[in-house]
């Protein structure tokens, strides 16, 4: 069993029982966002975590070895993403990632924003012209070290 199969395996169970992100993250402990990134094979999860899925969703007691594997991040299947939602989140990098990192500059220095000390979380946000979707990403500053 591949991480393919089981990230298959698990969204159709999740969507046969009905059963949403924010809901299995509150059964395994973890935040929606982080949940949903181990469940589609972006995170790795810890024996007991791995279980709880296996159990609450009655998938193969092999999924729980694949979704403790170190997974390799990031694995778009072409360059360019071609998801409408995730490009959009590519196209703002494209437009405001240059402003974004003079900015960060500006208030901190030269570094970056880390992507391992790092929590981000998405919200709704109800607005008379149409909801909004409220992203923040919060990562720990990392300076470049001199030598």
């Amino acid at each position: 069993m591949d991480r393919k199969d089981v990230t298959v395996a698990i969204t159709d169970a999740m969507r046969e029982q009905q059963i949403t992100f924010a809901e299995m993250a509150k059964a395994v402990g973890r935040h929606e966002v982080w949940t949903a990134s181990a469940l589609l094979g972006q995170a790795s999860m810890s024996a007991e975590e791995a279980q709880i899925v296996v159990e609450k969703l009655g998938l193969d007691p092999a999924v729980a070895a694949v979704l403790q594997e170190c997974p390799y991040k990031g694995s778009f299947e072409t360059i360019v993403p071609t998801d409408p939602l995730i490009y959009r989140f590519y196209e703002i990098m494209a437009v405001y990632g240059m402003p974004m990192k003079a900015i960060i500059h500006e208030k901190f220095g030269d570094g970056i924003m880390s992507a391992i000390d790092f929590e981000i979380d998405i919200k709704k946000k109800e607005d008379p012209k149409g909801d909004r979707v409220v992203v923040e990403l919060n990562g720990k500053f990392l300076p470049y070290r001199k030598w």
